[in-house]
């Protein structure tokens, strides 16, 4: 008797609905298709855009385990957010958030003249904008250095225009796509300081969705793997390192306690290695 063979079912097509400033950020939405794409096995998908949700909102969807509102979410790792949340501990940026430069108006570019310290920029009084729940308002307080803060990211640039802040600090990773939406000749980029700190930035989901985290690390291990994942690096993020001078600014270090050990062990390797890897994003 002859053996019918049976085709394979193939896995069913997956909408996964993306955090809307990540859907809305072209690199990092580039990123997660890339890591989708690269794991066919798990079926076809769909990337969809989020509501319009705060980062805090966002972050408690994705910790209720079962929300529609979200699927996966793109930001800066804390100990307390690898507690409640998966992460994917792959830096999608290769550590560039950590490295922050002052969004600022033009006629307070004098307050940032002389500052080459920590010491010197505590002593200045300069107050630097930031997001409530960003764990970089926490590392920018526990240097001394004064925050003010905003639920809302598109809040924050008005804030700034109203001097309610001297310097919005952004990631070298993000600052000229941000520009690029203001489209604002009266928001310009600080020329002389660079702030570092360990910060690694991650992919997370919901603490019961496995088979996401799983798709999604193998999808970043096949690509680092390729070599595609070093293309992107320099597609998106090599013109923001020749742009904004990195490799002539002065770099002020600072601290980052809240930080898991592993999380702190890789952001400490991006610093360490911070020469190298401007070099390497800007062949």
């Amino acid at each position: 008797m002859s053996q019918i063979l049976k085709r394979p079912v193939s896995p069913a097509p997956q909408d996964y609905v993306l955090w809307y400033r990540n859907y809305d950020s072209p690199p990092i939405r580039a990123l997660v298709e890339m890591a989708l794409g690269k794991t066919p096995e798990y079926g076809r998908f769909t990337l969809l855009r989020s509501e319009e949700l705060s980062q805090g909102r966002a972050l408690k969807e994705l910790a209720t385990g079962n929300s529609p509102l979200l699927d996966i979410a793109n930001v800066a790792t804390s100990e307390e957010r690898e507690t409640y949340l998966l992460s994917i501990p792959i830096p999608v940026d290769g550590g560039l958030l950590g490295f922050r430069v002052c969004v600022v108006l033009p006629r307070n570019l004098p307050l940032f003249e002389g500052i080459r310290t920590l010491e010197e920029l505590q002593a200045s009084a300069i107050r630097i904008g930031q997001g409530t729940h960003w764990p970089d308002t926490s590392v920018l307080r526990a240097n001394d250095i004064p925050v003010i803060t905003h639920a809302r990211y598109e809040i924050l640039y008005g804030m700034l225009r109203n001097q309610r802040f001297e310097c919005f600090a952004r990631g070298v990773s993000e600052v000229l796509f941000d520009l690029e939406i203001e489209s604002d000749p009266n928001l310009v980029i600080e020329p002389h300081l660079l702030l570092a700190y360990p910060m690694p930035n991650y992919l997370f989901v919901s603490p019961n969705d496995q088979q996401t985290a799983h798709r999604l690390e193998l999808g970043l291990d096949r690509a680092i793997q390729d070599g595609s994942f070093g293309r992107y690096l320099r597609t998106y993020y090599g013109q923001a390192v020749q742009v904004l001078g990195l490799d002539t600014r002065s770099v002020i270090v600072l601290d980052n306690p809240y930080l898991t050990d592993e999380s702190r062990t890789i952001g400490r390797h991006t610093l360490d290695n911070l020469q190298r890897r401007l070099e390497v994003l800007s062949r």
